[in-house]
Protein backbone atom coordinates (compact mmCIF):
# COMPACT_ATOMS: atom_id res chain seq x y z
CA UNK A 1 0.00 0.00 0.00
CA UNK A 2 1.29 3.40 -1.05
CA UNK A 3 0.35 5.77 1.78
CA UNK A 4 1.06 8.80 -0.44
CA UNK A 5 -1.86 7.76 -2.65
CA UNK A 6 -4.37 8.02 0.19
CA UNK A 7 -2.51 10.71 2.15
CA UNK A 8 -1.34 13.31 -0.42
CA UNK A 9 -0.02 15.46 2.43
CA UNK A 10 2.93 13.03 2.67
CA UNK A 11 3.80 13.90 -0.93
CA UNK A 12 3.56 17.67 -1.03
CA UNK A 13 4.53 17.98 2.62
CA UNK A 14 7.96 16.48 1.92
CA UNK A 15 8.65 19.34 -0.52
CA UNK A 16 7.27 22.11 1.68
CA UNK A 17 9.54 25.13 2.16
CA UNK A 18 9.55 28.73 3.33
CA UNK A 19 8.43 30.09 -0.05
CA UNK A 20 5.33 27.89 -0.24
CA UNK A 21 4.61 28.66 3.42
CA UNK A 22 4.58 32.39 2.69
CA UNK A 23 2.37 31.94 -0.38
CA UNK A 24 -0.09 29.74 1.52
CA UNK A 25 -0.22 32.14 4.48
CA UNK A 26 -1.03 35.16 2.31
CA UNK A 27 -3.71 33.23 0.43
CA UNK A 28 -5.18 32.00 3.72
CA UNK A 29 -5.44 35.55 5.06
CA UNK A 30 -7.36 36.75 2.01
CA UNK A 31 -9.69 33.71 1.90
CA UNK A 32 -10.37 33.98 5.65
CA UNK A 33 -11.55 37.56 5.23
CA UNK A 34 -13.85 36.45 2.41
CA UNK A 35 -15.15 33.35 4.18
CA UNK A 36 -16.36 34.94 7.41
CA UNK A 37 -19.44 36.73 6.03
CA UNK A 38 -20.11 33.96 3.50
CA UNK A 39 -20.03 31.23 6.13
CA UNK A 40 -22.43 33.14 8.36
CA UNK A 41 -24.79 33.81 5.46
CA UNK A 42 -24.80 30.25 4.09
CA UNK A 43 -25.56 28.83 7.54
CA UNK A 44 -28.69 30.98 7.70
CA UNK A 45 -29.58 29.82 4.18
CA UNK A 46 -29.36 26.23 5.44
CA UNK A 47 -31.72 27.15 8.28
CA UNK A 48 -28.99 26.89 10.90
CA UNK A 49 -27.53 29.35 13.43
CA UNK A 50 -24.82 31.54 11.85
CA UNK A 51 -22.00 30.13 13.99
CA UNK A 52 -22.57 26.71 12.36
CA UNK A 53 -21.24 28.19 9.12
CA UNK A 54 -18.02 29.04 10.93
CA UNK A 55 -17.84 25.54 12.43
CA UNK A 56 -18.26 24.06 8.94
CA UNK A 57 -15.28 26.12 7.75
CA UNK A 58 -12.72 24.83 10.26
CA UNK A 59 -12.31 21.06 10.53
CA UNK A 60 -13.32 20.32 6.89
CA UNK A 61 -10.46 22.49 5.64
CA UNK A 62 -7.97 20.63 7.81
CA UNK A 63 -9.33 17.26 6.66
CA UNK A 64 -9.06 18.28 3.01
CA UNK A 65 -5.48 19.46 3.53
CA UNK A 66 -4.63 15.91 4.61
CA UNK A 67 -6.59 13.93 2.01
CA UNK A 68 -7.19 16.33 -0.93
CA UNK A 69 -5.12 16.63 -4.11
CA UNK A 70 -5.91 20.19 -5.24
CA UNK A 71 -3.60 22.99 -4.18
CA UNK A 72 -6.27 25.66 -4.67
CA UNK A 73 -9.63 24.08 -3.82
CA UNK A 74 -11.26 25.76 -0.80
CA UNK A 75 -13.78 23.54 0.97
CA UNK A 76 -16.65 24.87 3.02
CA UNK A 77 -20.33 25.85 2.97
CA UNK A 78 -21.68 26.77 -0.48
CA UNK A 79 -25.01 28.19 -1.58
CA UNK A 80 -26.44 25.22 -3.51
CA UNK A 81 -25.53 22.62 -0.87
CA UNK A 82 -26.90 24.92 1.85
CA UNK A 83 -30.21 25.10 0.01
CA UNK A 84 -30.28 21.32 -0.46
CA UNK A 85 -29.54 20.88 3.25
CA UNK A 86 -32.44 23.15 4.20
CA UNK A 87 -34.74 21.25 1.83
CA UNK A 88 -33.76 17.82 3.17
CA UNK A 89 -33.70 18.67 6.87
CA UNK A 90 -36.74 20.96 6.72
CA UNK A 91 -38.98 17.96 6.01
CA UNK A 92 -37.93 16.29 9.25
CA UNK A 93 -37.77 19.02 11.86
CA UNK A 94 -38.68 22.63 12.50
CA UNK A 95 -36.01 25.23 11.84
CA UNK A 96 -34.26 26.38 15.00
CA UNK A 97 -34.82 23.17 16.95
CA UNK A 98 -32.20 20.75 18.27
CA UNK A 99 -33.59 18.02 15.99
CA UNK A 100 -33.02 20.25 12.97
CA UNK A 101 -29.35 20.82 13.88
CA UNK A 102 -28.86 17.11 14.63
CA UNK A 103 -30.36 16.13 11.27
CA UNK A 104 -27.98 18.53 9.46
CA UNK A 105 -25.02 16.96 11.25
CA UNK A 106 -26.21 13.45 10.39
CA UNK A 107 -26.64 14.56 6.77
CA UNK A 108 -22.99 15.69 6.71
CA UNK A 109 -21.82 12.39 8.23
CA UNK A 110 -23.86 10.33 5.75
CA UNK A 111 -22.61 12.38 2.82
CA UNK A 112 -19.04 12.01 4.07
CA UNK A 113 -19.37 8.25 4.46
CA UNK A 114 -20.84 7.90 0.96
CA UNK A 115 -18.14 10.01 -0.65
CA UNK A 116 -15.37 8.16 1.17
CA UNK A 117 -16.82 4.78 0.20
CA UNK A 118 -17.12 5.86 -3.44
CA UNK A 119 -13.50 6.99 -3.36
CA UNK A 120 -12.26 3.71 -1.88
CA UNK A 121 -14.26 1.77 -4.48
CA UNK A 122 -12.85 4.01 -7.27
CA UNK A 123 -16.27 5.28 -8.32
CA UNK A 124 -15.17 8.72 -9.46
CA UNK A 125 -16.85 8.05 -12.82
CA UNK A 126 -20.27 8.42 -11.15
CA UNK A 127 -20.03 12.15 -11.68
CA UNK A 128 -20.36 11.51 -15.42
CA UNK A 129 -24.02 10.68 -14.93
CA UNK A 130 -24.69 14.37 -14.33
CA UNK A 131 -24.30 16.01 -17.71
CA UNK A 132 -23.16 19.60 -18.01
CA UNK A 133 -26.54 20.82 -19.34
CA UNK A 134 -28.29 19.25 -16.33
CA UNK A 135 -25.83 20.80 -13.87
CA UNK A 136 -26.12 24.20 -15.60
CA UNK A 137 -29.91 24.11 -15.45
CA UNK A 138 -29.89 22.94 -11.84
CA UNK A 139 -27.44 25.59 -10.63
CA UNK A 140 -29.28 28.38 -12.48
CA UNK A 141 -32.61 27.33 -10.97
CA UNK A 142 -31.03 26.95 -7.53
CA UNK A 143 -29.58 30.45 -7.80
CA UNK A 144 -33.03 31.86 -8.58
CA UNK A 145 -34.62 29.98 -5.67
CA UNK A 146 -31.89 31.09 -3.25
CA UNK A 147 -32.13 34.74 -4.32
CA UNK A 148 -35.93 34.62 -4.02
CA UNK A 149 -35.69 33.03 -0.57
CA UNK A 150 -33.65 36.02 0.63
CA UNK A 151 -36.23 38.59 -0.45
CA UNK A 152 -37.93 38.09 2.88
CA UNK A 153 -34.69 38.87 4.73
CA UNK A 154 -34.23 42.05 2.69
CA UNK A 155 -37.81 43.20 3.28
CA UNK A 156 -38.16 42.14 6.89
CA UNK A 157 -40.95 39.64 6.21
CA UNK A 158 -41.18 35.91 6.84
CA UNK A 159 -41.03 33.52 3.89
CA UNK A 160 -41.25 29.77 3.62
CA UNK A 161 -40.92 27.13 0.95
CA UNK A 162 -38.10 25.50 -1.01
CA UNK A 163 -39.53 25.96 -4.51
CA UNK A 164 -40.44 29.10 -6.42
CA UNK A 165 -44.27 28.87 -6.19
CA UNK A 166 -44.23 28.50 -2.39
CA UNK A 167 -41.69 31.28 -1.94
CA UNK A 168 -43.56 33.73 -4.19
CA UNK A 169 -46.83 32.89 -2.48
CA UNK A 170 -45.40 33.55 0.99
CA UNK A 171 -43.84 36.84 -0.18
CA UNK A 172 -47.20 38.01 -1.58
CA UNK A 173 -49.05 36.93 1.56
CA UNK A 174 -46.68 38.85 3.86
CA UNK A 175 -45.98 41.87 1.67
CA UNK A 176 -48.02 44.07 3.99
CA UNK A 177 -45.65 43.49 6.92
CA UNK A 178 -42.56 45.06 5.32
CA UNK A 179 -40.20 46.73 7.77
CA UNK A 180 -38.84 49.97 6.26
CA UNK A 181 -35.74 49.93 8.46
CA UNK A 182 -34.90 46.42 7.27
CA UNK A 183 -35.43 47.49 3.66
CA UNK A 184 -33.10 50.45 4.20
CA UNK A 185 -30.29 48.41 5.79
CA UNK A 186 -30.71 45.64 3.20
CA UNK A 187 -30.61 48.10 0.30
CA UNK A 188 -27.55 49.80 1.79
CA UNK A 189 -25.72 46.47 2.21
CA UNK A 190 -26.69 45.26 -1.26
CA UNK A 191 -25.69 48.55 -2.89
CA UNK A 192 -22.33 48.66 -1.11
CA UNK A 193 -21.54 45.04 -1.91
CA UNK A 194 -22.42 45.61 -5.55
CA UNK A 195 -20.27 48.74 -5.73
CA UNK A 196 -17.36 46.96 -4.04
CA UNK A 197 -17.53 44.14 -6.57
CA UNK A 198 -17.98 46.27 -9.68
CA UNK A 199 -16.20 49.57 -9.14
CA UNK A 200 -14.15 49.76 -5.92
CA UNK A 201 -10.95 48.46 -7.51
CA UNK A 202 -11.12 51.07 -10.29
CA UNK A 203 -11.94 53.78 -7.76
CA UNK A 204 -8.88 52.85 -5.66
CA UNK A 205 -6.70 52.79 -8.77
CA UNK A 206 -7.61 56.42 -9.48
CA UNK A 207 -6.13 57.31 -6.09
CA UNK A 208 -2.90 55.47 -6.88
CA UNK A 209 -3.50 52.42 -4.68
CA UNK A 210 -1.36 49.47 -5.91
CA UNK A 211 -3.33 46.70 -7.59
CA UNK A 212 -2.25 44.08 -5.03
CA UNK A 213 -3.46 46.18 -2.10
CA UNK A 214 -6.65 47.12 -3.95
CA UNK A 215 -7.40 43.43 -4.48
CA UNK A 216 -7.09 42.72 -0.75
CA UNK A 217 -9.37 45.67 0.05
CA UNK A 218 -11.98 44.42 -2.42
CA UNK A 219 -11.83 40.92 -0.92
CA UNK A 220 -12.25 42.44 2.54
CA UNK A 221 -15.14 44.59 1.35
CA UNK A 222 -17.93 42.28 2.61
CA UNK A 223 -16.34 42.23 6.08
CA UNK A 224 -16.31 46.04 6.09
CA UNK A 225 -20.00 46.08 5.14
CA UNK A 226 -20.69 43.68 8.01
CA UNK A 227 -18.97 45.99 10.52
CA UNK A 228 -20.67 49.09 9.07
CA UNK A 229 -24.16 47.63 9.36
CA UNK A 230 -23.37 46.36 12.86
CA UNK A 231 -22.36 49.88 13.86
CA UNK A 232 -25.56 51.30 12.38
CA UNK A 233 -27.61 48.68 14.22
CA UNK A 234 -26.09 49.84 17.53
CA UNK A 235 -26.20 53.59 16.83
CA UNK A 236 -29.77 53.59 15.53
CA UNK A 237 -31.01 50.84 17.86
CA UNK A 238 -32.38 48.94 14.88
CA UNK A 239 -33.29 45.93 17.00
CA UNK A 240 -36.02 47.92 18.76
CA UNK A 241 -37.36 49.03 15.38
CA UNK A 242 -38.14 45.51 14.22
CA UNK A 243 -34.92 44.79 12.32
CA UNK A 244 -34.00 41.11 12.68
CA UNK A 245 -30.55 40.68 14.23
CA UNK A 246 -28.39 37.56 14.48
CA UNK A 247 -28.67 37.53 18.27
CA UNK A 248 -26.39 35.93 20.83
CA UNK A 249 -23.80 33.59 19.30
CA UNK A 250 -22.04 31.01 21.48
CA UNK A 251 -18.40 31.89 22.00
CA UNK A 252 -15.75 29.25 21.57
CA UNK A 253 -14.99 26.32 19.31
CA UNK A 254 -17.25 23.29 18.91
CA UNK A 255 -16.43 20.08 20.75
CA UNK A 256 -16.06 16.87 18.78
CA UNK A 257 -19.26 14.91 19.26
CA UNK A 258 -21.86 12.73 17.59
CA UNK A 259 -25.57 13.58 17.67
CA UNK A 260 -28.17 11.08 18.75
CA UNK A 261 -29.82 9.49 15.76
CA UNK A 262 -32.29 6.77 14.87
CA UNK A 263 -32.56 4.31 12.01
CA UNK A 264 -35.63 6.17 10.75
CA UNK A 265 -33.67 9.44 10.54
CA UNK A 266 -30.91 7.78 8.57
CA UNK A 267 -33.40 6.21 6.17
CA UNK A 268 -35.03 9.56 5.50
CA UNK A 269 -31.69 11.25 4.84
CA UNK A 270 -30.06 8.56 2.68
CA UNK A 271 -31.38 9.78 -0.68
CA UNK A 272 -30.78 13.51 0.05
CA UNK A 273 -27.27 12.64 1.26
CA UNK A 274 -26.56 10.77 -1.97
CA UNK A 275 -27.82 13.66 -4.12
CA UNK A 276 -25.82 16.20 -2.11
CA UNK A 277 -22.74 13.97 -2.37
CA UNK A 278 -22.93 13.65 -6.15
CA UNK A 279 -23.83 17.29 -6.81
CA UNK A 280 -21.16 18.51 -4.42
CA UNK A 281 -18.54 16.24 -5.96
CA UNK A 282 -19.38 17.34 -9.51
CA UNK A 283 -19.14 21.01 -8.54
CA UNK A 284 -15.93 20.45 -6.59
CA UNK A 285 -14.11 18.31 -9.15
CA UNK A 286 -14.94 20.68 -12.00
CA UNK A 287 -13.47 23.61 -10.06
CA UNK A 288 -10.42 21.61 -8.96
CA UNK A 289 -9.65 20.37 -12.48
CA UNK A 290 -10.10 23.82 -14.01
CA UNK A 291 -7.67 25.41 -11.58
CA UNK A 292 -5.23 22.48 -11.77
CA UNK A 293 -5.06 22.77 -15.56
CA UNK A 294 -3.80 26.34 -15.22
CA UNK A 295 -0.80 25.07 -13.23
CA UNK A 296 -0.42 21.79 -15.11
CA UNK A 297 -1.21 19.87 -11.94
CA UNK A 298 -2.92 16.51 -11.73
CA UNK A 299 -6.16 15.90 -9.85
CA UNK A 300 -7.20 12.40 -8.83
CA UNK A 301 -11.03 12.18 -8.94
CA UNK A 302 -11.12 9.10 -6.71
CA UNK A 303 -8.85 10.69 -4.11
CA UNK A 304 -10.95 13.85 -4.31
CA UNK A 305 -13.92 11.71 -3.31
CA UNK A 306 -11.99 10.61 -0.24
CA UNK A 307 -10.89 14.19 0.49
CA UNK A 308 -14.45 15.53 0.26
CA UNK A 309 -15.72 12.56 2.25
CA UNK A 310 -13.24 13.23 5.05
CA UNK A 311 -14.19 16.92 4.95
CA UNK A 312 -17.88 16.15 5.42
CA UNK A 313 -17.20 13.67 8.20
CA UNK A 314 -15.08 16.34 9.89
CA UNK A 315 -17.92 18.85 9.39
CA UNK A 316 -20.34 16.48 11.11
CA UNK A 317 -17.99 15.79 14.01
CA UNK A 318 -17.40 19.53 14.43
CA UNK A 319 -21.07 20.49 14.55
CA UNK A 320 -21.31 21.68 10.94
CA UNK A 321 -23.31 20.58 7.90
CA UNK A 322 -22.47 19.28 4.38
CA UNK A 323 -19.66 21.11 2.58
CA UNK A 324 -17.97 21.01 -0.80
CA UNK A 325 -15.45 22.93 -2.87
CA UNK A 326 -16.75 26.41 -3.65
CA UNK A 327 -16.00 28.10 -6.97
CA UNK A 328 -15.66 31.70 -5.77
CA UNK A 329 -13.47 31.02 -2.74
CA UNK A 330 -11.33 28.54 -4.71
CA UNK A 331 -10.69 31.11 -7.42
CA UNK A 332 -9.76 33.66 -4.76
CA UNK A 333 -7.48 31.09 -3.14
CA UNK A 334 -5.86 30.40 -6.51
CA UNK A 335 -5.44 34.07 -7.41
CA UNK A 336 -3.99 34.80 -3.98
CA UNK A 337 -1.18 32.35 -4.69
CA UNK A 338 -2.09 29.24 -2.68
CA UNK A 339 0.68 26.73 -3.41
CA UNK A 340 -0.47 23.67 -1.44
CA UNK A 341 -3.54 22.42 0.46
CA UNK A 342 -1.85 23.83 3.57
CA UNK A 343 -3.44 27.17 2.62
CA UNK A 344 -6.77 25.60 3.58
CA UNK A 345 -5.41 24.53 6.97
CA UNK A 346 -4.15 28.06 7.61
CA UNK A 347 -7.57 29.39 6.61
CA UNK A 348 -9.13 27.04 9.16
CA UNK A 349 -6.90 28.51 11.85
CA UNK A 350 -7.98 32.02 10.81
CA UNK A 351 -11.65 31.06 10.96
CA UNK A 352 -11.10 29.47 14.38
CA UNK A 353 -9.53 32.68 15.70
CA UNK A 354 -12.42 34.70 14.26
CA UNK A 355 -14.88 32.30 15.92
CA UNK A 356 -13.21 32.90 19.27
CA UNK A 357 -12.88 36.68 18.98
CA UNK A 358 -15.75 37.93 16.82
CA UNK A 359 -18.76 35.93 17.96
CA UNK A 360 -19.60 38.29 20.86
CA UNK A 361 -20.04 41.13 18.38
CA UNK A 362 -22.23 39.20 15.92
CA UNK A 363 -25.32 39.62 18.07
CA UNK A 364 -26.01 43.05 16.54
CA UNK A 365 -25.44 41.99 12.92
CA UNK A 366 -28.60 42.60 10.83
CA UNK A 367 -29.77 39.47 9.04
CA UNK A 368 -30.55 41.71 6.07
CA UNK A 369 -26.78 42.13 5.58
CA UNK A 370 -26.34 38.38 5.34
CA UNK A 371 -29.31 38.17 2.96
CA UNK A 372 -27.66 40.77 0.72
CA UNK A 373 -24.42 38.78 0.83
CA UNK A 374 -26.24 35.66 -0.31
CA UNK A 375 -28.17 37.42 -3.11
CA UNK A 376 -25.05 38.93 -4.59
CA UNK A 377 -23.15 35.64 -4.34
CA UNK A 378 -25.80 33.47 -6.00
CA UNK A 379 -26.71 35.81 -8.84
CA UNK A 380 -23.38 34.86 -10.42
CA UNK A 381 -24.74 31.30 -10.60
CA UNK A 382 -27.67 32.28 -12.80
CA UNK A 383 -26.85 31.72 -16.47
CA UNK A 384 -29.79 31.70 -18.90
CA UNK A 385 -27.43 31.73 -21.89
CA UNK A 386 -27.12 27.95 -21.52
CA UNK A 387 -30.70 27.68 -22.82
CA UNK A 388 -29.83 29.53 -26.03
CA UNK A 389 -26.61 27.57 -26.54
CA UNK A 390 -28.37 24.26 -25.95
CA UNK A 391 -31.23 25.20 -28.30
CA UNK A 392 -28.84 26.15 -31.09
CA UNK A 393 -26.66 23.07 -30.69
CA UNK A 394 -28.99 20.24 -29.65
CA UNK A 395 -32.73 20.22 -29.05
CA UNK A 396 -32.31 17.11 -26.89
CA UNK A 397 -29.81 18.86 -24.61
CA UNK A 398 -32.14 21.86 -24.49
CA UNK A 399 -34.89 19.56 -23.30
CA UNK A 400 -32.63 18.26 -20.50
CA UNK A 401 -31.75 21.82 -19.42
CA UNK A 402 -35.37 22.99 -19.59
CA UNK A 403 -36.70 19.99 -17.65
CA UNK A 404 -34.06 20.41 -14.95
CA UNK A 405 -34.61 24.17 -14.74
CA UNK A 406 -38.41 23.96 -14.62
CA UNK A 407 -38.43 20.94 -12.30
CA UNK A 408 -36.09 22.61 -9.80
CA UNK A 409 -37.96 25.92 -9.85
CA UNK A 410 -41.43 24.41 -9.52
CA UNK A 411 -40.86 21.24 -7.49
CA UNK A 412 -37.63 21.76 -5.54
CA UNK A 413 -33.96 20.89 -5.82
CA UNK A 414 -34.14 17.14 -5.21
CA UNK A 415 -36.96 16.54 -7.67
CA UNK A 416 -35.32 18.87 -10.18
CA UNK A 417 -31.97 17.09 -10.19
CA UNK A 418 -33.73 13.71 -10.36
CA UNK A 419 -35.77 14.86 -13.36
CA UNK A 420 -32.61 16.17 -15.02
CA UNK A 421 -30.73 12.91 -14.55
CA UNK A 422 -33.75 10.94 -15.71
CA UNK A 423 -34.12 13.14 -18.80
CA UNK A 424 -30.42 12.77 -19.64
CA UNK A 425 -30.58 8.98 -19.36
CA UNK A 426 -33.74 8.80 -21.48
CA UNK A 427 -32.20 11.06 -24.14
CA UNK A 428 -29.07 8.92 -24.19
CA UNK A 429 -31.09 5.73 -24.51
CA UNK A 430 -33.20 7.27 -27.28
CA UNK A 431 -30.15 8.42 -29.22
CA UNK A 432 -28.30 5.14 -28.85
CA UNK A 433 -31.43 3.14 -29.69
CA UNK A 434 -31.22 4.58 -33.20
CA UNK A 435 -27.50 4.41 -33.93
CA UNK A 436 -26.17 6.35 -36.86
CA UNK A 437 -25.38 4.01 -39.70
CA UNK A 438 -24.42 4.95 -43.24
CA UNK A 439 -24.09 3.23 -46.58
CA UNK A 440 -20.51 3.98 -47.63
CA UNK A 441 -18.53 3.91 -50.83
CA UNK A 442 -14.89 4.32 -51.78
CA UNK A 443 -13.49 7.79 -52.38
CA UNK A 444 -11.88 7.58 -55.87
CA UNK A 445 -8.13 7.16 -55.79
CA UNK A 446 -8.00 6.40 -52.05
CA UNK A 447 -8.65 3.58 -49.61
CA UNK A 448 -11.11 5.70 -47.63
CA UNK A 449 -14.83 5.00 -47.40
CA UNK A 450 -17.40 7.71 -46.79
CA UNK A 451 -21.17 8.23 -46.65
CA UNK A 452 -22.67 8.03 -50.14
CA UNK A 453 -25.05 10.88 -49.22
CA UNK A 454 -22.23 13.27 -48.31
CA UNK A 455 -19.35 12.46 -50.65
CA UNK A 456 -18.62 11.57 -54.27
CA UNK A 457 -17.77 7.89 -54.03
CA UNK A 458 -17.67 4.64 -55.99
CA UNK A 459 -19.58 1.48 -55.13
CA UNK A 460 -19.46 -2.05 -56.55
CA UNK A 461 -22.79 -3.53 -57.73
CA UNK A 462 -23.89 -6.41 -55.56
CA UNK A 463 -21.85 -5.23 -52.57
CA UNK A 464 -23.46 -3.19 -49.77
CA UNK A 465 -21.12 -1.52 -47.30
CA UNK A 466 -22.69 -0.26 -44.06
CA UNK A 467 -20.70 1.69 -41.50
CA UNK A 468 -22.04 1.38 -37.94
CA UNK A 469 -21.27 4.42 -35.80
CA UNK A 470 -22.34 3.15 -32.40
CA UNK A 471 -21.59 0.34 -30.02
CA UNK A 472 -24.23 -2.39 -30.23
CA UNK A 473 -26.29 -3.35 -27.19
CA UNK A 474 -29.81 -4.38 -26.24
CA UNK A 475 -31.38 -0.97 -26.88
CA UNK A 476 -30.28 -0.69 -30.52
CA UNK A 477 -29.83 -4.31 -31.56
CA UNK A 478 -33.27 -4.59 -33.17
CA UNK A 479 -32.76 -1.28 -35.01
CA UNK A 480 -29.62 -2.59 -36.71
CA UNK A 481 -31.35 -5.87 -37.51
CA UNK A 482 -34.23 -4.07 -39.24
CA UNK A 483 -31.87 -1.66 -41.04
CA UNK A 484 -29.79 -4.39 -42.67
CA UNK A 485 -32.87 -6.45 -43.55
CA UNK A 486 -34.62 -3.48 -45.18
CA UNK A 487 -31.53 -2.43 -47.17
CA UNK A 488 -31.09 -5.99 -48.40
CA UNK A 489 -34.72 -6.10 -49.47
CA UNK A 490 -34.22 -2.92 -51.52
CA UNK A 491 -31.30 -4.46 -53.47
CA UNK A 492 -32.48 -7.62 -55.27
CA UNK A 493 -29.05 -8.13 -56.92
CA UNK A 494 -27.22 -7.99 -53.60
CA UNK A 495 -24.67 -10.74 -53.00
CA UNK A 496 -22.43 -9.38 -50.21
CA UNK A 497 -23.00 -7.17 -47.15
CA UNK A 498 -20.01 -5.71 -45.31
CA UNK A 499 -20.53 -4.25 -41.83
CA UNK A 500 -17.83 -1.66 -41.19
CA UNK A 501 -17.33 -1.77 -37.39
CA UNK A 502 -14.65 0.89 -36.85
CA UNK A 503 -16.84 2.75 -34.30
CA UNK A 504 -18.14 -0.32 -32.48
CA UNK A 505 -16.50 -0.55 -29.05
CA UNK A 506 -18.53 -3.45 -27.68
CA UNK A 507 -21.28 -5.89 -28.66
CA UNK A 508 -23.49 -7.26 -25.90
CA UNK A 509 -25.43 -10.53 -25.87
CA UNK A 510 -28.61 -9.03 -27.33
CA UNK A 511 -26.68 -7.46 -30.20
CA UNK A 512 -24.85 -10.73 -30.84
CA UNK A 513 -28.17 -12.53 -31.17
CA UNK A 514 -29.35 -9.83 -33.60
CA UNK A 515 -26.20 -10.28 -35.69
CA UNK A 516 -26.84 -14.01 -35.75
CA UNK A 517 -30.41 -13.32 -36.91
CA UNK A 518 -29.10 -11.01 -39.65
CA UNK A 519 -26.65 -13.72 -40.71
CA UNK A 520 -29.43 -16.32 -40.98
CA UNK A 521 -31.76 -14.00 -42.94
CA UNK A 522 -29.05 -12.99 -45.39
CA UNK A 523 -27.93 -16.60 -45.84
CA UNK A 524 -31.51 -17.59 -46.71
CA UNK A 525 -31.43 -14.88 -49.41
CA UNK A 526 -28.11 -16.11 -50.76
CA UNK A 527 -26.23 -13.09 -49.38
CA UNK A 528 -22.90 -13.35 -47.57
CA UNK A 529 -22.24 -11.27 -44.44
CA UNK A 530 -18.75 -9.84 -43.86
CA UNK A 531 -17.21 -7.79 -41.06
CA UNK A 532 -14.41 -5.23 -41.36
CA UNK A 533 -12.32 -3.10 -39.00
CA UNK A 534 -13.50 -4.96 -35.91
CA UNK A 535 -11.62 -3.75 -32.84
CA UNK A 536 -9.44 -6.18 -30.95
CA UNK A 537 -11.49 -6.42 -27.71
CA UNK A 538 -14.69 -6.92 -29.73
CA UNK A 539 -13.02 -9.58 -31.89
CA UNK A 540 -11.81 -11.34 -28.74
CA UNK A 541 -15.39 -11.57 -27.43
CA UNK A 542 -16.77 -12.72 -30.78
CA UNK A 543 -14.00 -15.32 -31.02
CA UNK A 544 -15.41 -17.01 -27.91
CA UNK A 545 -18.71 -17.64 -29.68
CA UNK A 546 -19.88 -19.66 -32.71
CA UNK A 547 -20.78 -16.53 -34.64
CA UNK A 548 -17.49 -16.14 -36.51
CA UNK A 549 -17.27 -19.86 -37.23
CA UNK A 550 -20.75 -19.84 -38.78
CA UNK A 551 -20.25 -16.56 -40.66
CA UNK A 552 -21.06 -16.97 -44.34
CA UNK A 553 -18.50 -14.33 -45.31
CA UNK A 554 -15.20 -13.31 -43.72
CA UNK A 555 -13.68 -10.80 -41.32
CA UNK A 556 -11.25 -8.24 -42.77
CA UNK A 557 -8.68 -5.89 -41.33
CA UNK A 558 -9.93 -2.89 -43.31
CA UNK A 559 -12.93 -1.96 -45.44
CA UNK A 560 -10.72 -1.61 -48.50
CA UNK A 561 -9.32 -5.08 -47.93
CA UNK A 562 -12.85 -6.46 -47.62
CA UNK A 563 -13.97 -4.96 -50.94
CA UNK A 564 -10.83 -6.14 -52.74
CA UNK A 565 -11.19 -9.67 -51.32
CA UNK A 566 -14.83 -9.87 -52.44
CA UNK A 567 -13.95 -8.56 -55.90
CA UNK A 568 -11.11 -11.11 -56.20
CA UNK A 569 -13.51 -13.90 -55.25
CA UNK A 570 -15.95 -12.67 -57.88
CA UNK A 571 -13.21 -12.56 -60.50
CA UNK A 572 -12.33 -16.14 -59.72
CA UNK A 573 -16.03 -17.04 -60.15
CA UNK A 574 -16.17 -15.35 -63.57
CA UNK A 575 -17.77 -12.04 -62.65
CA UNK A 576 -16.54 -8.60 -63.80
CA UNK A 577 -14.48 -7.33 -60.87
CA UNK A 578 -13.87 -3.87 -62.34
CA UNK A 579 -17.48 -2.84 -62.70
CA UNK A 580 -18.15 0.21 -60.49
CA UNK A 581 -20.91 2.74 -60.02
CA UNK A 582 -19.97 6.39 -59.49
CA UNK A 583 -22.26 8.19 -57.04
CA UNK A 584 -22.67 11.96 -57.12
CA UNK A 585 -23.42 12.89 -53.51
CA UNK A 586 -26.25 15.16 -52.50
CA UNK A 587 -25.19 17.02 -49.35
CA UNK A 588 -27.52 16.42 -46.43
Amino acid sequence: MNFKTYFPILDWGSRYNRQTFTSDLVAALIVTIMLIPQSLAYALLAGLPPEVGLYASILPLIAYAIFGTSSALAVGPVAVVSLMTATAVGRMAAEGTADYASAAIILALLSGAMLTLMGVLRLGFIANFLSHPVISGFITASGIIIATSQVGGLLGISTEGHALPGLLSSIIDNIGTINVYTVAIGALALGLLLWIRLDLKNWLARFGVPASIATVIVRAGPVLVVFLTMALAVLLDLGSKGVALVGDVPQGLPLLSLPSFSLDTIQQLLVPALIISVVGFVESISVAQTLAAKRRERISPNQELIGLGASNIAAGLGGGYPVTGGFARSVVNFDAGAATPAAGAFTAIGIAIATLLLTPFLAVLPKATLAATIVLAVLTLVDFSVLKRAWNYSKADFAAVAITLAGTLLLGVEVGIALGVGASILIFLYRSSKPHAAVVGQVPGTEHFRNVKRHQVETVPGILSIRIDESLYFANARYLEDLVTNLAAENPDLKDVVLMCSAVNFIDMSALESLEAVEHRLKDLGIRLHLSEVKGPVMDRLGETDFLRNLSGSTHLSQHQAIEAIRSARSAAGHDPDQKVHIQAVQQ
